[in-house]
């Protein structure tokens, strides 16, 4: 499998994430083309995606991984973590997590953060598998709607 940045928004992109992010959130749409290309072009935000030599190199996965630098330091935070459905229990996920602490770090991150819904439980125990460790802390949000 091939782990990449996606630096470039493709037909191919768009049509994917058409097709994956249905599959991460249900009250979400996926994103258009403009949105993705605000993505890519962030300093803050670096889109990896992965191809499955399964299904012709398809794009099947992708994970956002956000690098931005506070007072205290830079810190990295994984979001939208999604593999295809037929292409989950092949590493593919793990692949992505693997490659976004490897970035973060050369960004300069010492900490990698996520959450993730009990709910999903494969996900938990993939990033419990790789290293990260639940804390101990309260997460808020503050819902300020469309």
């Amino acid at each position: 499998m091939d782990v990449f940045e996606i630096t470039q928004v493709t037909d191919e992109i768009v049509e994917a994430f058409q097709r994956l992010i249905p599959q991460l959130s249900s009250s979400n749409p996926p994103p258009t083309r403009a949105e993705l290309e605000d993505i890519v072009s962030s300093r803050a935000s670096i889109l990896l995606g992965v191809r499955d030599p399964d299904r012709g190199n398809q794009l099947v996965g992708s994970l956002t991984l956000a690098v931005f630098r506070v007072p205290t330091g830079v810190r990295a935070w994984i979001e939208d973590v999604v593999v295809d459905g037929e292409s989950r229990g092949k590493g593919i996920g793990e692949a992505l997590t693997r490659a976004a602490i490897e970035r973060a770090k050369q960004e300069g991150a010492v900490t990698v953060d996520l959450t993730s819904r009990p709910s999903r439980e494969a996900a938990n125990r993939l990033y419990v598998r790789v290293g990260f460790v639940a804390r101990h802390t309260n997460i808020y949000r503050y819902n300020i709607g469309r």
